[in-house]
Formats: C-alpha cells, structure tokens, sequence
C-alpha cells in the first residue's frame, strides 16, 4: 500500500536541511509536491537559489529518508518556477532560526527592509551589517550593537 502525501511529508519533517539543521527540509519550503505518479513517487523540490550547494545532499537525504521508509521508486523534479521565497518559510522554521541564533526574514513583505528586524540573541534592534555573505550565500552577517554578538541573517529572497 502506497502510503499517502501527508504520511510522506511528515516522515520528511525529520530531514534537516543540510546547511541549517535546526529547520527541515519542509520547513524551509523547498519541497512544493509530493504526488504519486502510477508506481512511482515524484518529489518537487525547488531550491532556495538556482546554484545552492546544498541541492544535492537536500536530494540525497530526502531519498535516504524515503528509502528507509520502503520506498523505491523515487524520481526528483527542480522547478525553479515559480522561484523560491523566504515567505515558504513555515512559522516553526522562523522560531528554530531564531532560538539557533539566525536571524529570519521578515514575515510580511511590506515590512521588508533587506536587514534583520533584531538581534536574535538579545533582541535590541540597533544592528550593523558586516558582510553581505554569511556563513552560506542565502545569509548575510550582522552584529548587534548592544551585546556585539555577530549572528546571520536569512536574507529576503
């Protein structure tokens, strides 16, 4: 019996996106269909940017996790339409972001302003940009004035 798409993305709430474990791959929005095609299980996956090196370990452990669970036949399609956004970020991805100190984006895009909204260790809001890059291209990197701690923003995309 082919278990059904609910039942298969709850097992792949357990798949931590490779480059921030604190949130899954569900999560973080990048897997958009789960349907049945025949025998075969097709997975839609769309990257947070077209060149993230994290696409394929994203592919390898979804799989893993899949196979693990009896399933066999699994075919991965990249859609890149339409593109990825921080909006598909669920609401637990944005607390686990913050409670590991990163930064989420903005929830709203009115209140977008292309830098975090405050400090995720000590929430001042007096904060300066050090780097447009953080520790992955999809992050920048900020420091708080208050407590002087840098931490990483999940830019708006």
């Amino acid at each position: 019996m082919k278990p059904d798409p609910d039942r298969i993305r709850h097992w792949l709430e357990e798949v931590p996106d490779p480059e921030i474990p604190a949130i899954s791959v569900i999560d973080l929005g990048v897997v958009r269909k789960i349907e049945w095609r025949g025998d075969r299980l097709e997975i839609a996956i769309t990257p947070t940017y077209s060149g993230c090196p994290a696409n394929r370990a994203i592919v390898r452990d979804i799989e893993d996790c899949l196979r693990s669970h009896g399933l066999q036949k699994i075919r991965f399609r990249t859609s890149l339409f339409p593109p990825w956004t921080s909006d598909w970020l669920s609401d637990k991805a944005r607390i686990k972001l913050a409670e590991s100190g990163i930064a989420p984006p903005a929830e709203h895009p009115s209140s977008r302003s292309g830098r975090p909204q405050r400090c995720p260790q000590c929430g001042d809001e007096r904060l300066t940009r050090i780097s447009e890059f953080g520790s992955t291209p999809c992050k920048s990197l900020w420091r708080c004035e208050r407590c002087h701690e840098p931490f990483d923003y999940f830019k708006c995309i």
